[in-house]
């Protein structure tokens, strides 16, 4: 090297020293001995570049909005290097940018507080929720709870806040703690009691299965009396369905052994109903024959002869005996309806014969005669004096009353 090499920021002497102009003059930024005079330029310009090239990255990241935070620690990190950096370039420049992008993050990060404020304001009342849910399923009445989903719900809500702590905002450690020490409190006392019922549950279950096996015992035994032994079979039925639950597995169990023995009893009284419908099968064919004679009554009007005819029948109705016993609602039901219609003609004569009853419409007949004959004298009147609007409002009264005594009959 025989001569010194200017830069636009700089130049490098014959010694391979480098010097960077400033605005109060030059200062030695390095030496680059062993190469040429353009290498020693480019290999501190590439060091500027280095530089510039932060900046510019540091700035991206604050218009996309990145922790202002973050920023600021690498903002002051370069603004401390750039002023002296052993660079080749407008240092100057750089300084001023980091300057402004100090500034622009000010606002960022006034910005991005108030976001962050405005997210944990947020991640609270979620957390919060979550809290009061589990507060409400523990303050429900253990004896009414439905343990299965109850415990899905518990095991959902604590999912719910393990994602929440491992995904939300860091919320302040004061509120953190109080709201777990709530979710907490809250999952230990349903668990409590969980227990509590389920131990509660497994004595009824011991007790309920030690009278079922006794019902069961009970029942077997009634077996080989057959037909006889329905009525108290019936009677250990009823007890066995205010027994209680004596958990799955046994109850299916013992219901088996219960329901096999019942099988048996009602299967001998079958056999008894059958013979019996058997021998009553004439009986009903006595009976639907006193049914069709009778059946023309509920259209009849002589109400003694209707009452007299359904005495003869009804006599011989009793004297029958029994019918089958599928067809003992049928036959009965159909003579209900005959003997309502026959009451209803016995009723009806009562009603239209009544003194009092009758004694009071003659006397309501009375008065609206009186009362007609009366608005038809006004009504003449005001037809002959010329007013009209009167003789119309007469006229309705007139046709009011004509009605109601239409109605007595």
């Amino acid at each position: 090297m025989t001569s010194s090499t200017e830069h636009p920021w700089g130049r490098v002497d014959e010694t391979g020293t480098v010097y960077l102009k400033q605005a109060d003059g030059e200062r030695v930024i390095g030496q680059y001995p062993d190469g040429t005079a353009e290498e020693a330029l480019a290999y501190f310009e590439r060091k500027y570049v280095d530089l510039a090239g932060q900046v510019t990255l540091l700035e991206q990241r604050a218009k996309r909005g990145a922790s202002a935070a973050d920023i600021g620690k690498a903002v002051s990190a370069l603004t401390e290097v750039v002023p002296t950096a052993n660079a080749l370039g407008n240092l100057d420049a750089l300084s001023a940018r980091l300057a402004a992008l100090s500034e622009t993050l000010g606002e960022l990060n006034k910005v991005q507080t108030a976001e962050s404020q405005a997210h944990v304001a947020e991640a609270v009342a979620e957390r919060t929720a979550i809290v009061v849910e589990v507060e409400a399923l523990a303050a429900e009445d253990p004896a009414k709870a439905q343990w299965k989903q109850v415990t899905a719900r518990l095991d959902a809500l604590f999912a719910s806040w393990q994602k929440h702590q491992q995904e939300g905002p860091r919320l302040p450690r004061a509120e953190a703690n109080d709201l777990w020490k709530r979710f907490r409190d809250a999952r230990t006392t349903i668990e409590q009691h969980r227990k509590a019922f389920f131990s509660e549950l497994d004595s009824a279950h011991r007790d309920a299965r030690t009278a079922k096996q006794q019902l069961v015992e009970k029942a077997e035994a009634l077996a080989p009396k057959g037909a006889d032994g329905v009525n108290e079979y019936r009677d250990l039925l009823e007890a066995w369905k205010n027994a209680g639950r004596a958990g799955k597995r046994y109850d299916d169990q013992l219901w088996d052994r219960f329901k096999a023995a019942g099988d048996a009893i009602y299967s001998a009284r079958g056999e008894i109903v059958a013979q019996d419908d058997a021998e009553f099968s004439g009986n009903l064919e006595a009976k639907l024959a006193l049914l069709a004679e009778a059946e023309p009554l509920l259209t009849a009007t002589d109400r003694v002869k209707a009452k007299e005819t359904l005495a003869s029948i009804q006599r011989r109705w009793d004297v029958i005996g029994k019918v089958p016993r599928d067809q003992v609602k049928v036959v009965e039901d159909r003579m209900r309806r005959i003997e309502t219609a026959v009451r209803k003609l016995d009723e009806d004569h009562w009603q239209h014969n009544n003194p009092e009853k009758k004694a009071r419409t003659e006397g309501l007949a009375s008065q609206l005669n009186d009362a007609i004959e009366k608005l038809e004298a006004e009504i003449a009147a005001a037809k002959a004096d010329g007013n009209a609007a009167k003789a119309a409002e007469l006229q309705e009264s007139l046709e009011a009353r004509k009605l109601w005594l239409n109605a007595l009959g």
